[in-house]
């Protein structure tokens, strides 16, 4: 059997090195473009040290029909805006792409202005994408030509709000969503507040009231349950390199704790990735890894859900991965350790 091939297109930044970290544990498949606009020419061992040795291939421009040509899914690392134009280039050229940017998360054109830029490259495709989370979307996924990687902060809140609203379990209104992340998720690209004398011994709130997942998150909770979600969304950097932590607090309908963890269980009965726990989560519990760990708590009248999440793997490159399989009709486990 042939190996697939993948595509890295914007190959310099944290999730195309995470991806390219797994994939090459990946059994059926074979990297076989990395792209780069700024390292075109270069070994990717020279981009990416840790992969001398392991990976003998150099960077190239991105031209939509050299990859679809050479490639039989592409991910696109590339920002919001960039993807969406590629990425419309190289689905007609016939690639399927699996996109990380916010391009076709949003179920409309309108949502998508709102939040992000005046003008999208393929705006009709925006609500016919299906949206990265096989826990919640798998039949969407098998077959798509392009599937919208989810956010990170979103799929640590979608995974434990989406089956609880969906079940009646608890409230959609007045909901709080406090993340915390590591200072990778802010890229590989230099930044006054993810420098190391700026974030280390330090945590900080930002974006408040305006960051881009608050709208996803509700997008995508009320894409699978058909209710409005009114939510408060705040982010906060922490100093370690990996890993996010959301604390939600939710309001119960009349259900016990008890009854929903019963809920989050059976609906990731069968997910290999997503675990209902009954300790309380950290984030070095699923560091460099596809997992999630989920649990709920009573605190007076209302009930904390906690969640943790890799997000470079998960939160990207693992939920990719996922993706792919899905989307190839492989285990999902494959690549990802189990």
């Amino acid at each position: 059997m042939r190996k697939i091939r993948v595509g890295i297109l914007g190959a310099t930044g944290y999730t195309a090195s995470e991806s390219i970290r797994l994939l090459l544990s990946h059994p059926n498949v074979e990297i076989a473009i990395a792209t780069s606009r700024q390292e075109a020419g270069q070994p990717i061992a020279q981009v990416h040290p840790q992969f001398a040795g392991r990976l003998d291939l150099k960077v190239s421009q991105p031209e939509p029909g050299a990859i679809a040509a050479g490639c039989d899914v592409a991910f696109s690392c590339l920002p919001h805006g960039a993807s969406a134009e590629t990425v419309k280039a190289i689905v007609e050229a016939g690639c399927r792409v699996i996109d990380f940017s916010a391009d076709f998360r949003l179920g409309t054109l309108d949502l998508y202005q709102q939040w992000y830029e005046p003008h999208h490259p393929w705006g009709e495709m925006l609500g016919k994408v299906p949206y990265g989370l096989p826990e919640l979307f798998e039949k969407e996924i098998v077959g798509a030509p392009v599937v919208a990687n989810p956010g990170c902060y979103p799929t640590s809140a979608i995974l434990p709000l989406a089956p609880l609203i969906a079940a009646e379990a608890i409230f959609s209104e007045g909901i709080i969503v406090d993340s915390k992340s590591g200072v990778s998720g802010a890229g590989r690209t230099p930044k006054l507040g993810s420098l190391y004398c700026e974030a280390n011994e330090s945590i900080a709130a930002y974006g408040v009231g305006n960051h881009r997942h608050q709208p996803e998150i509700v997008d995508i909770v009320g894409r699978y349950t058909g209710c409005t979600l009114d939510c408060v969304f705040t982010p906060h950097l922490t100093p370690m390199d990996r890993g996010i932590l959301s604390t939600i607090y939710v309001r119960s309908r009349g259900a016990s704790v008890a009854e929903m963890m019963h809920v989050l269980r059976q609906q990731y009965q069968s997910a290999p990735f997503v675990h209902v726990v009954d300790h309380l989560p950290a984030t070095k519990f699923v560091a460099g890894t596809n997992h999630v760990q989920i649990t709920a708590r009573q605190a007076g009248d209302w009930v904390i859900l906690l969640a943790v999440i890799d997000n470079l793997v998960k939160g990207a490159a693992g939920a990719a991965i996922q993706n792919l399989n899905c989307m190839f009709g492989l285990d999902q486990r494959l690549g990802l350790g189990g």
